[in-house]
């Protein structure tokens, strides 16, 4: 239970609070935009079986992988894309801590 609840804390939580915290001119637009980060997990549907609970996310999935989350971690670093960098480096982080307390070393 715990490992579902920082899991999806991350994922959904995380997102909302820095939404009111660092964005309140754009707060909602910014909260809705860093919860969009979920959609990385289409690459889930390649995937067989498509959810599996004991299966770490990093490197398994293509977009999940050690080529593109640098990628996306350099959104960070451009205006235009910051927004969307963050909402996918909080991703990557929500999958990381739970192949960490699966017991994965990634």
């Amino acid at each position: 239970m715990i490992r579902f609840c920082i899991h999806y804390g991350i994922h959904f939580l995380v997102p909302i609070a820095i939404g009111f915290l660092f964005f309140k001119e754009n707060r909602t637009r910014v909260i809705l935009i860093l919860l969009l980060g979920i959609l990385i997990d289409l690459d889930h549907l390649l995937a067989t079986p498509i959810f599996d609970p004991g299966r770490c996310s990093i490197n398994f999935h293509p977009l999940h992988s050690y080529w593109i989350i640098p990628l996306s971690f350099l959104f960070l670093f451009f205006k235009k894309t910051r927004i969307l960098g963050l909402a996918l480096t909080i991703h990557i982080l929500a999958d990381q801590a739970d192949c960490w307390l699966l017991g994965f070393e990634t």
